[in-house]
């Protein structure tokens, strides 16, 4: 083979590996704001996500979708989910402003859990001003996504939520880029490392269903695990963020989708640890 044929096939290599492999290995979620809106009155509403692309038709017509209220009347109460697993450990990071949310992206991930037997890397946490989840119908101030994705492309999300209160110490340390970033054009900052071992979650208790991302494209079959104790942020820390975000939207929260049949379960520790 001559050099010319040689390199016509490794390009050829290069670029099939790109179309087949790297989709996997991303975020399915859609960086880009324009396209869509959380305004429930705009053309481009959450109402209509299904509508602007083929491939978000799932956001209409998908009958596994997120959020969901965490009603009590249908949970079902189980110690044999088993502890949350996660082994995290401190990595470089990049606050990105996205433009519908604030987004720190770990540089090729901070760490991993594990839900039945399948690993899956932390690659990313955003915020969503209010909770996108309720609990028996009532929404909350803040809610975090911690968002991690399998070898195979599979997509597990822990979400913690906030109601006013004392500051969280993650926002603490985020608040000083964060308004860097809101006067300027940029759209992303170095923040250096950062330990997601240091995000409080406060309790062995937790929801876990099976549903969706919360935005475009809808992605089906997301593992949702939602810490059962809800945390406190500051009205400060709050206006930072909506201060950050380059869009004029006063919410970036989807609203409340059918549960239809799908499962809620409520882990609850043993005996023993029913104190935590």
């Amino acid at each position: 083979m001559d050099n010319k044929s040689l390199m016509f096939s490794s390009f050829f290599i290069a670029l099939l590996f790109m179309i087949f492999c790297v989709p996997c290995a991303i975020s399915q979620e859609v960086d880009d704001e324009r396209e869509f809106s959380y305004d429930i009155r705009s053309p481009i509403g959450p109402h209509h996500w299904g509508e602007i692309h083929p491939e978000w038709s799932s956001c209409n017509q998908g009958d596994m979708q997120s959020p969901i209220d965490l009603l009590h009347k249908r949970v079902q109460t189980t110690s044999k989910l088993g502890r949350l697993d996660r082994d995290y450990k401190p990595t470089n990071a990049t606050l990105i402003n996205r433009g519908h949310d604030m987004m720190l992206s770990w540089i090729g991930g901070a760490g991993h859990i594990h839900i039945n037997g399948t690993e899956y890397q932390l690659n990313q946490l955003h915020w969503h001003i209010p909770t996108e989840h309720t609990i028996n119908g009532r929404r909350f101030n803040l809610e975090l996504h911690l968002v991690h994705q399998s070898t195979d492309g599979k997509i597990a999300v822990i979400g913690i939520l906030y109601k006013i209160g004392r500051p969280d110490s993650l926002l603490s340390k985020m608040e000083p880029y964060m308004r860097a970033l809101a006067p300027s054009k940029e759209v992303e900052k170095t923040v250096g490392i950062i330990d997601p071992r240091d995000i409080k979650i406060g309790s062995r208790k937790y929801y876990r269903y099976i549903g969706s991302l919360t935005t475009p494209p809808c992605t089906q079959d997301v593992i949702w695990t939602i810490v059962r104790k809800v945390r406190t942020v500051s009205r400060e820390q709050l206006q930072v963020i909506r201060e950050a975000v380059h869009d004029e939207a006063d919410a970036n929260a989807r609203p409340v989708q059918a549960l239809n049949d799908r499962w809620l379960k409520l882990y609850r520790p043993g005996t023993d640890d029913e104190r935590n």
